[in-house]
């Protein structure tokens, strides 16, 4: 395929897709539908005016929608020269989510862009007409997405409109894109279609369809070791990865990879073709952190090569700012009313901090990388989360603050990290206080000395029925720290 120098290369749609994430879960403590819709609205312009990414701040937003349900959102942007650009957001959840919940057991006719039907999924389909039924009652440009976009072409001349969508995003955007050409528009624009990391929409007469039509330009990109656009075209193939250094798939994920294929049933989904060879062809790009042979790592990984970040690096683009991070916080107990410090990244003025599901009073914001709040009331053990217009930060083992008893347990690394019966090992973390019990996945270790931050304990017996590479973890006081790659031992005995 020779492309149109004047085309936009594929790291500006990709930083279009990414951008499309901001903000996708709703606060902790609950927000309506029109905060969180507002607040996704701040963090898009935000970044779309930001000149360090490959959209070079050239891009305005210009219409935004967002289901009742949070499940899906769009937005159109207005870029230079009479670029315009439709996105659809990705899944809100994990990579294994995206392929589990397309719902493509059952197919269901497609009537656009010819003049019989052609099958796509049922779950596609139901996204599909969420994003076409979307209105944004705020848009100078209309309230439904082909209104406004009607209103935007009007003034343009020679107009180009691209759409854009990684992930689930990706695979509704084929539909979209069908759809959108097939209207009647006054200056005829141009349609062209760039997707990435995109599952298929539907069987082989949804491929013949969308490949029989001219676009102004399709960019179809996949990163080789990603399992998502191999829904359901494909997984198989991800029972032998990954490449050296791993992880290589265990019998519980090739399991469960058999599950999901069997979702499909008979139905033989196609992807649309395309000329471009696959990112990452030689697994240079990985996440060296999770590499062992278990469920856990491998899904980790999954999850880092389908990322928005993993693909703007393979296309040599910059990532956006990402939503905030918490680190940690101290102390990590108390009562209603501690002062506690808050320490990651990504912090700004408009960030707010929940204590699982209770807002705090405003925070006070020391610098980028640190925030002071007051615990609210509340009881048990509870994730402190930071929330702003690029969303929000992840739960992590560091971030719980218990309201009164003794501190959350968390295993940080074990010394060293494989071994054979009898062995001795060391076990840091945190909260180990003075009678813990030590878990070599389902068999209880012999411990042999303790200090809060540390465990020396005898690796024992390992279970024939687990894997070789195990979690090990440390229950106290009522505690059982939670499962971490950093965690894993593999037994060579």
């Amino acid at each position: 395929m020779t492309e149109d120098p004047s085309a936009l290369p594929p790291g500006v749609t990709m930083t279009l897709a990414a951008i499309a994430a901001t903000g996708a879960a709703p606060r902790p403590s609950g927000e309506t539908l029109a905060v969180q819709k507002q607040r996704i609205s701040d963090g898009i312009v935000q970044q779309l005016s930001d000149k360090t990414l490959a959209t070079q701040g050239n891009w305005e937003l210009a219409w935004l929608g967002l289901s009742p349900d949070n499940a899906n959102m769009a937005y159109i942007a207005k870029g230079p020269s009479s670029q315009f650009a439709v996105v659809v957001r990705g899944t809100v959840g994990n990579a294994i989510d995206t392929v589990e919940d397309l719902d493509v057991g059952t197919v269901v006719p497609f009537t656009v862009g010819g003049p019989s039907p052609v099958s796509v999924s049922k779950g596609a389909m139901t996204a599909f007409t969420q994003v076409v039924a979307m209105t944004d009652e705020s848009s100078a440009a209309g309230s439904g997405l082909v209104e406004a976009l009607t209103s935007l072409l009007k003034p343009a001349q020679g107009a180009t409109v691209y759409v854009v969508g990684h992930s689930l995003g990706g695979c509704i955007a084929t539909m979209l894109a069908l759809y959108l050409q097939a209207q009647t528009w006054n200056d005829s624009p141009q349609f062209a279609v760039s997707t990435f990391a995109a599952p298929t929409a539907g069987l082989k007469d949804f491929a013949d369809r969308f490949n029989s039509v001219k676009w102004a330009l399709y960019q179809g990109y996949v990163n080789k070791y990603d399992l998502v656009p191999l829904a359901w075209a494909g997984l198989d193939t991800a029972k032998q990865w990954y490449p050296s250094p791993g992880p290589v798939a265990p019998p519980a994920v090739k399991d469960l990879l058999t599950v999901i294929k069997g979702l499909s049933g008979t139905n033989e989904y196609v992807q649309p073709t395309t000329a471009f060879s696959p990112l990452n062809a030689d697994y240079k790009a990985y996440d060296p952190k999770v590499l062992k042979s278990t469920t856990q790592d491998f899904l980790a990984q999954v999850a880092f090569q389908h990322s928005n970040s993993t693909y703007l690096k393979l296309l040599n683009s910059p990532v956006p700012a990402p939503a905030p991070v918490v680190d940690s916080i101290s102390p990590r107990v108390g009562a209603p009313g501690t002062l506690i410090t808050i320490t990651g990244s990504g912090f700004d003025s408009e960030s707010m901090v929940d204590f699982g599901t209770v807002p705090c009073v405003p925070p006070n914001l020391v610098n980028d990388t640190q925030i002071t709040a007051i615990a609210p009331d509340g009881v048990g053990v509870v994730d402190v989360r930071v929330t702003n217009d690029l969303g929000t930060s992840p739960a992590v083992p560091f971030g719980q603050f218990a309201y009164g008893g003794s501190e959350p347990v968390v295993v940080t690394g074990i010394v060293p990290d494989s071994g054979k019966l009898g062995n001795t090992v060391t076990v840091n973390g945190v909260g180990f206080g003075t009678t813990p019990t030590v878990y070599f996945g389902s068999r209880t270790a012999t411990v042999t000395g303790v200090s809060p931050t540390q465990i020396k304990a005898t690796v024992p017996l390992p279970d024939p029925l687990q894997p070789k590479t195990i979690d090990v973890r440390v229950r106290v006081n009522g505690y059982l720290s939670p499962t971490v790659p950093v965690d894993e031992f593999t037994h060579t005995g």
